[in-house]
């Protein structure tokens, strides 16, 4: 295995963590400003359409994959500025 993969493997699972962090709170902020309510709704929300809870997860998964892909990009770029090779 090489060096730059070790010494990005816990590199990338705390960037992981906080992404998915990073990802909510920005999923809830964007929901707040989408549909004018505090909560998202749940998919065993029974007062909820199906309309709705699909709308809400669709949103938060490309919030999710776009925070993810960010985050994941930037910790790659900053191992190699470190180390000089990309963590392939």
């Amino acid at each position: 295995m090489k060096a730059s993969k070790v010494v990005y493997k816990p590199v990338g699972l705390a960037l992981g963590a906080g992404a998915g962090l990073l990802a909510g709170a920005l999923f809830k902020e964007v929901w707040k400003l989408a549909g004018h309510e505090d909560d998202a709704p749940d998919a065993t929300d029974e007062e909820r359409h199906w309309r709705e809870i699909l709308i809400a997860a669709a949103i938060q998964g490309a919030i999710f994959a776009l925070v993810k892909a960010a985050v994941q990009r930037s910790g790659a770029v900053a191992v190699r500025r470190v180390s000089g090779k990309w963590p392939a």
